[in-house]
């Protein structure tokens, strides 16, 4: 080596020192090795005037309380630097359908160790769909994988969920970057209560009527556990397990971390998969400024690791992150920057680093080992 230094330029021998010390940087940047075991939720739900033509989303309105009047009528949100949401990306004001954006975000998720995004899904035709071949074609490149969190169109019923999972099995059941677990794709199904456990029974029991057992669509099937007494709604409905998906801690029976173990215990009972998701904290004052009562400190990440440290006390086979960038509810662990608008000061991750939340998925994937 020496002998290389004597006949070289200060720039090679300066370039040939940086790869040598740099190297295990340079792997962890280019291939992350990924954990299939957890699974983050992801919104392709964002628009821009640059790309679409309008504002998607970040121009999000105020939602009003379900019967409290003071809350009607408040002003929505005008988008580019005044979104709706109490956080600002650091990659601005993007639209889902930008190509590069996605790449980046790709980049992120591989450098998490998240192994599979969970797309939210809003049916054929939907703004969700359009970008889904893009999305995947760039999980593929940075071997991630991709199934869906099936969400409550205004026309969801069993049958239509049937109808939603053979679309995209017929349409993306074939690329490369579709998940499968066990061998077969596997769904969430967010709000399924909305749906009456007789109902799913026709399409999730061997017995029923439009039964997707054992057929080209048989796939596990996930609902959302919200209450404490829900087990027979999801034997009886039929469904191979459940998910808590909500990232404030006692929101719900499901969503509460000291309720965990439980439902593990009746899952493994049950012969049920037991999915709980994990957040870095809740705020959503921007576009609930009612729900104050469900905010959730970040606590400079010491939330999302007692989160994390819960969900793998109760021995799953699978965790979710709720979520990788829903804005509005103040989840996601995309990174986030400080940021001052006339009328609001935006919350941010100081004194962390813009990227603390992905550095530290990165670490809680490695130990949450099967």
């Amino acid at each position: 080596m020496i002998k290389y230094l004597e006949n070289h330029s200060t720039e090679t021998i300066f370039l040939f020192l940086f790869v040598i010390f740099n190297c295990d940087n340079l792997r962890l940047m280019t291939n992350e090795k990924l954990n299939y075991d957890i699974h983050t939720f992801y919104y392709a739900w964002y628009g821009n005037n640059e790309i679409d033509g309008q504002q998607r989303h970040w121009n999000h309105e105020v939602l009003p309380h379900w019967s409290n009047k003071e809350w009607d009528n408040y002003p929505g949100f005008q988008g580019g630097e005044d979104i709706g949401a109490n956080f600002y990306p650091e990659l601005g004001n993007y639209s889902s359908n930008d190509r590069n954006i996605v790449q980046k975000h790709m980049k992120m998720i591989s450098r998490a160790g998240i192994g599979v995004v969970t797309l939210s899904w809003w049916g054929e035709n939907s703004f969700e769909d359009k970008n889904v071949k893009m999305i995947m074609d760039l999980a593929d490149s940075n071997k991630i994988k991709i199934n869906f969190h099936l969400e409550p169109t205004n026309d969801r019923t069993a049958e239509k969920v049937v109808e939603m999972i053979q679309y995209i099995i017929n349409n993306y059941g074939q690329h490369t970057a579709f998940y499968k677990f066990k061998g077969k794709p596997l769904f969430y199904i967010y709000d399924s209560y909305h749906i009456k456990k007789s109902d799913w029974a026709t399409i999730l029991r061997p017995e029923g009527n439009n039964t997707i057992r054992d057929t080209d669509l048989d796939s596990y099937i996930i609902g959302l556990w919200v209450h404490k007494e829900e087990g027979d709604f999801f034997i009886d409905g039929g469904f191979d397990g459940f998910y808590t998906y909500f990232a404030s801690d006692g929101f719900t029976f499901g969503s509460d971390t000291n309720n965990w173990n439980y439902l593990s215990s009746w899952a493994t009972k049950n012969k049920k998969i037991f999915i709980p998701c994990v957040g870095p904290g809740y705020s959503d004052s921007r576009i609930r400024p009612w729900n104050t009562q469900n905010y959730k400190s970040r606590n400079e990440g010491k939330y999302y690791d007692t989160m994390f440290k819960a969900a793998i006390k109760s021995k799953p086979e699978i965790i979710g992150i709720t979520s990788f960038n829903e804005w509005h509810e103040g989840t996601q662990i995309e990174p986030a920057i400080p940021k001052n608008i006339q009328t609001f000061e935006y919350e941010n991750y100081k004194p962390q680093e813009n990227y603390h939340y992905i550095k530290k998925t990165k670490t809680w994937s490695k130990r949450f080992v099967q």
